[in-house]
């Protein structure tokens, strides 16, 4: 009897730690699916790096106690499958969303981003998210601008003086 209580806290303990670090969770129901189904689910989260566990509903809302993932407590019902993006946050719903175009028998039944709840309908809004190197290289745009423009600006009249001179001599010439 003790070995079941042991594994139960130690699923426990393992969800939360994951939880805790976690920015996004989606949970897909089981129902339907087959094993082939899931086994080339797995297959794309490892590559992706991306968490997945079929937790029972009981232990899951245990893990997430404490966590930014608490609101999910209160829609745990029926098989479930979650998936937390590890480093990118929109790792896992990318994942579900490509998973579900292929198996339309699945049905993501929530999605929760930094202790938010959100339906179904917006795991197309969290997958949108950015990688972490289209961030970074968006921050380095919005940080380059006002730099480049400055040079513009300041390379302005030089430029003008030159296109001046230009056309007078063509004017000379012609």
């Amino acid at each position: 009897m003790a070995t079941i209580l042991e594994t139960k806290q130690a699923v426990v303990a393992e969800v939360a730690a994951i939880a805790a670090q976690s920015p996004v969770m989606v949970g897909l129901d089981l129902s339907g699916l087959t094993v082939s189904e899931l086994t080339r689910l797995r297959r794309e989260a490892r590559r992706s790096d991306v968490y997945l566990k079929v937790v029972k509903n009981t232990l899951l809302r245990r893990a997430v106690m404490g966590t930014g993932f608490e609101c999910v407590r209160e829609t745990l019902k029926g098989p479930l499958l979650v998936a937390f993006s590890r480093d990118e946050p929109g790792a896992a719903a990318r994942m579900m969303r490509d998973f579900r175009k292929a198996n339309p028998k699945a049905d993501v039944r929530l999605v929760a981003v930094a202790g938010r709840l959100l339906g179904p309908q917006d795991l197309d809004a969290v997958a949108k998210l950015p990688t972490r190197d289209e961030a970074l290289a968006q921050l380095m745009g919005v940080m380059k601008a006002p730099i480049a423009k400055l040079v513009r600006v300041l390379a302005a009249p030089n430029s003008k003086l030159v296109r001046t001179l230009a056309a007078v001599r063509d004017q000379k010439q012609g």
